[in-house]
């Protein structure tokens, strides 16, 4: 509460008119194309570089203000600065329009050893992935308490926003687009999931990053890619148009997904056309992969990407995966060019069941109009999943690979040119969907209304499901895909 309190305030100061001094809890140093760095910082005699503000230490209540609709070139560095929970320091831009940081081939901005920051309201461009640019957008380094809001970051080759090894951090309304390695990425030690932890990205878009062409040995253009962490929620995020240029073909990247966390929560969150390098694997829409522990999707849309709307998986080397759930989720026509060729897709090139084991996927609605619904890889070695209450709409086929001893218990399966799935695994029933294969959304804020797949009045299909709450006791959250109360027994993401 207090972190969204002095972000109000400070956009009460900056564009209501307020002056822009904190007195005794700090000082305002401004920045303008037409200031002089020999002046004395105020907003009657402002700066004219970031060169000068890099050469100050801030203290709890500074503010650093760049001149709205002018750009600044160089790299804004905040190492060790400290402010508090009632008087952070603050970064972003004042009076008319956004400020923008001209960052060239090095980063916009860098925080390092930094708590009690807020940075907010303005542009970082890099020079181009391609061309000049070689850094991440914006870095947090060992950092807390630190809030990123309304930032517009493009044009570098590694991830447009960077969080490594920082705790409490929340990245609210970043657009992130036309950079490298990914929009948005959190990482930590190889070894550690616990050095960045406690951290929110919300209301985030990450759009058309294509790919690292330095990155020949492994995975790059992901949307939102998060690793070695813990206790991360994203929310009402989306990603499209991620990976079309990823430099190498292997292991590719997913629009939205984690991997080596643990409690991590994905909602609300749309993820659609993302793509893979030729003949590369993966262009999916969500992922939970190697070593997630406890962590779930939910309230998600998929449509229209190269690899599978949903992955579960878990790479050799990777730490045990376990205890992660499914639910409440659509897929559509997902994973009709990389290899999957399903909504769903099963893998573990560990081989090993032990290192996989213990996933729940239920009340998920899964349309493919050309390929599969679930695909499980040649390798694929596993325990303890099961799929329950789910429809599963397929074109050519229902299953792809081996099921294993999965659980398949519920479920409801209709395959488009008639082949049924077997009587064990639930029912061949038609879901009469509203207008299945055509969706076009383009914001979160179109999932409430996106009713395609919603389960009609009169359906079977409302009571048919298993009552998962009395069999297994599982708690399933007792909403659906819109945010309504769920029926005890139904089958599919929307009642």
């Amino acid at each position: 509460m207090a972190t969204r309190i002095s972000i109000v305030w400070i956009y009460a100061l900056l564009f209501l008119g307020t002056p822009a001094t904190a007195g005794a809890h700090g000082k305002a140093y401004f920045i303008d194309s037409a200031g002089n760095d020999k002046n004395d910082g105020s907003r009657a005699h402002p700066w004219q570089t970031i060169l000068r503000v890099n050469g100050i230490h801030l203290h709890a209540g500074d503010s650093i203000l760049f001149r709205g609709s002018e750009s600044f070139v160089g790299t804004l560095v905040i190492d060790s600065a400290t402010g508090t929970v009632a008087h952070p320091i603050v970064v972003s831009s004042y009076g008319k329009g956004t400020a923008t940081i001209l960052s060239g081939d090095s980063s916009a901005v860098i925080l390092y050893l930094t708590r009690h920051l807020i940075i907010t309201h303005l542009q970082l461009t890099g020079a181009g992935r391609k061309t000049g640019n070689v850094k991440e957008g914006f870095s947090l380094i060992n950092c807390d308490q630190v809030a990123a809001d309304g930032l517009d970051i493009t044009g570098f080759q590694k991830a447009g926003l960077m969080v490594y090894s920082s705790t409490n951090i929340t990245i609210e309304r970043v657009y992130a687009h036309e950079n490298g390695a990914a929009g948005i990425a959190v990482e930590g030690p190889n070894d550690n999931k616990r050095q960045s932890r406690n951290i929110r990205i919300i209301h985030c878009r990450a759009d058309d990053n294509p790919g690292d062409p330095t990155n020949l040995t492994n995975h790059s253009g992901n949307g939102i890619v998060v690793g070695h962490c813990t206790n991360l929620l994203i929310d009402y995020c989306s990603a499209t148009n991620n990976g079309w240029d990823m430099p190498r073909i292997g292991n590719g990247p997913v629009g939205i997904w984690c991997y080596e966390a643990d409690s991590v929560v994905i909602q609300h969150c749309l993820s659609y056309a993302n793509k893979t390098s030729v003949g590369g694997a993966d262009g999916g829409g969500f992922d939970l992969d190697g070593g997630v522990t406890n962590s779930l999707i939910q309230y998600c849309l998929s449509y229209g990407n190269q690899g599978s709307g949903y992955c579960i998986f878990q790479y050799w080397g990777a730490s045990p995966w376990y205890h992660n759930i499914i639910r409440y989720n659509i897929s559509e026509n997902d994973g009709t060019v990389s290899d999957s060729r399903a909504g769903v897709y099963v893998w573990n090139s560990s081989d090993d069941a032990k290192q996989f084991y213990d996933c729940r996927v239920y009340n998920n609605t899964i349309y493919s109009g050309k390929e599969a619904a679930v695909s499980f890889s040649e390798k694929s070695e596993r325990k303890d999943f099961a799929f329950y209450n789910n429809i599963f709409v397929g074109g050519d086929s229902l299953i792809r690979g081996m099921k294993g001893q999965d659980i398949f218990l519920g479920n409801s399966w209709w395959c488009l040119t008639g082949q049924g799935a077997g009587k064990d695994m639930g029912f061949n029933m038609d879901p009469h969907f509203k207008d299945p294969g055509h969706a076009a959304l383009t914001t979160c804020q179109g999932l409430a209304s996106f009713n395609h797949y919603d389960i009609p009045a009169a359906s079977s299909l409302r009571t048919k499901g298993l009552n998962l709450l009395r069999r297994f006791g599982m708690n399933t959250g007792n909403k659906d895909f819109h945010g309504r109360a769920t029926p005890p027994a139904g089958i599919g993401a929307c009642f």
